[in-house]
């Protein structure tokens, strides 16, 4: 059953649901929902908003997330599961039940300004996207970013979402004391694939045009190819790398699909409903990166992948990269200006 507007189509049950009964009725809400997939938006206030990361496979130490759940609704996102956290299931709820920290902004400041806090990049966001279609209207990133630029505290953004041109003006002033890196996700060229896959996002044009205002505009951006999904958009690296190189991207980088916890049930309903003709060779694609599984851990190299199909989008990257990004900008934030705003005295934002 395809739903307009949402990448999954069913609610299923999760790991934590003998913890409570929410999941009792999930059948007949997805039955509802059907009808009507409403966003609704939940207020949360949590008592802190920076978490550490103690992944070793990524590049960053500290992230930030103003939502939990994303409307965008990729139907691939990891994140999915954490939503099972909050007694929510990883399909449709994830797309339609959004937390928002509405204390966000008060909760950063008071970080960046605790004599405990060692200046250290922030990502926003590591889970769900901070630029999502609700931050329009709530503003909660835009007054995130202004709280970095008052203490001149280093942050990078990761999106999908042109939603963040809004806030050009902002992303400047950071960008003048070397304070932000901006990484852009293109799944891929195909605007059919892409509405499929993520129905809620920037097209592919609005992403690559994301990429050239804001290298036009002096910020440095790197073009994440994240997720690839073989036998499905793994040929399209060399167009892509060099579509965003095109654009102005300063580097290239890339994940290969991982289906953790039920991701799979919903990746799999996925395909039923609009590509069931690939079905089994996306699939048994995936499983030959996995050793024969769907998902991966860290030490399983849950982003790059094992085997022969691997090996074959590792060289294609490394050519595109050879190719379109021979001299990959690297980017140095500033740790150092943030000491003289701790007190805010300084600020004149």
């Amino acid at each position: 059953m395809k739903l307009k507007g949402r990448g999954a189509s069913i609610n299923p049950s999760h790991r934590f649901e003998h913890f409570n009964k929410i999941n009792d009725v999930f059948q007949d809400l997805a039955h509802e929902e059907a009808e009507s997939p409403k966003t609704q938006v939940i207020p949360t206030f949590p008592k802190t908003i920076v978490n550490p990361v103690v992944s070793d496979d990524l590049p960053f130490g500290y992230s930030l997330n103003p939502y939990q759940g994303c409307e965008h609704g990729c139907i691939y996102c990891y994140a999915r599961p954490t939503h099972n956290y909050w007694g929510y299931s990883s399909g449709l709820d994830f797309e339609q039940k959004i937390l928002v920290k509405k204390n966000a902004a008060e909760l950063l400041e008071n970080k960046l300004k605790s004599k405990k806090w060692k200046t250290a990049p922030i990502a926003l966001s590591g889970n769900t996207d901070c630029y999502q279609p609700i931050e329009a209207k709530l503003r909660i990133t835009r007054s995130l970013l202004e709280v970095f630029y008052s203490y001149r505290h280093p942050v990078t953004i990761i999106t999908k979402n042109s939603l963040i041109l809004r806030d050009l003006d902002i992303l400047k002033k950071l960008n003048e004391h070397h304070l932000l890196h901006v990484a852009v996700s293109v799944t891929s060229l195909d605007q059919k694939l892409q509405q499929r896959l993520e129905p809620r996002t920037a097209s592919p044009q609005g992403r690559l045009k994301i990429i050239k205002t804001l290298s036009d505009s002096g910020i440095p951006v790197m073009a994440m190819m994240a997720p690839i999904i073989p036998g499905l958009t793994d040929f399209e690296i060399m167009a892509l790398a060099k579509e965003t190189a095109d654009h102005g991207a300063n580097s290239f980088s890339y994940g290969i699909v991982r289906l953790n916890e039920d991701l799979d049930q919903l990746f799999i309903q996925w395909l039923d409903d609009h590509l069931p003709d690939r079905k089994d060779k996306v699939l048994n694609k995936i499983k030959s990166m996995r050793n024969g599984k769907l998902s991966a851990t860290i030490k399983e190299g849950r982003h790059s992948g094992h085997g022969e199909v691997s090996k074959i989008i590792k060289q294609q990257v490394t050519l595109a990269r050879k190719l379109y990004f021979p001299n990959p900008r690297k980017v140095e934030l500033n740790l150092d200006l943030h000491y003289k705003y701790k007190s805010n005295q300084l600020s004149l934002f």
